[in-house]
């Protein structure tokens, strides 16, 4: 059995998405974000970093696994699936699951603090968050143009940018000319474990599309964690 602490976000879905596909019994423990709960003793245990997602497996004594990256990583290994054993193809599933750990997740990151989060909107800050985040979708769908999926058969490549691409136009930018990628996104999204996978936990705005009052709602508190130093993940 594995605990999954997590929360609403692009880097919590990427591992429930996981669990829900390689079919792993889990234990969902939401953390509330609002109310600080990813900074208590308990938590800081797990993860001394005080972010979500983190998993423990309780099969192999309790052994605890922070950072997003390294969650997939352990239960694709743990498993035996949606990552290659053979060193090569192992290694072009590492290289896009790092493509979006230091590419893709900070860059988009970065492009919802400016854009949809500070009050006072630095144009500077945001067309460079955007344009980054533009160039490395770009990049993606230069490489599903010649590829069905990132490194060879579906993998926590795809699960891990997926989670992240899917919320575009919450970092405000566009990819209706980007069809290899829009083909990928939709494709991915269809898949069962995926759907599952983006209620577990439930967000409580839809960060697929521009919003309303709720999203607003959100955003300040977003805002909040983001100048008190309690990021989400």
């Amino acid at each position: 059995m594995i605990d999954l602490y997590t929360a609403a976000t692009p880097n919590g879905h990427k591992v429930s998405i996981a669990l829900e596909e390689l079919g792993l019994p889990y234990t969902l423990k939401v953390i509330d974000l609002t109310a600080g709960e990813q900074r208590t003793p308990a938590f800081l245990a797990i993860n001394p970093n005080g972010r979500i997602p983190a998993i423990v497996d309780r099969e192999a004594d309790d052994f605890a696994v922070f950072e997003s990256g390294a969650c997939l990583i352990y239960l694709a290994e743990k498993t035996g699936r949606l990552m290659p054993s053979d060193t090569k193809g192992r290694s072009r599933v590492l290289q896009w699951l790092m493509f979006q750990m230091g590419g893709i997740g900070p860059m988009m990151g970065q492009a919802n603090v400016f854009f949809r989060y500070f009050p006072e909107k630095i144009p500077a800050a945001i067309d460079r968050y955007q344009g980054e985040c533009k160039r490395l979708f770009r990049v993606l769908d230069g490489h599903l143009q010649h590829h069905e999926y990132l490194a060879g058969d579906y993998s926590i490549a795809d699960i891990a940018n997926w989670a992240w691409v899917r919320t575009h136009r919450w970092s405000g930018v566009e990819i209706d000319d980007l069809p290899h990628l829009k083909r990928w996104r939709d494709a991915i999204r269809q898949r069962a474990a995926v759907q599952r996978g983006i209620e577990q936990p439930p967000s409580k705005v839809d960060l697929t599309r521009d919003g309303d009052e709720g999203a607003r709602r959100f955003s300040e508190e977003a805002l909040t964690m983001v100048e008190t130093g309690r990021g989400a993940a």
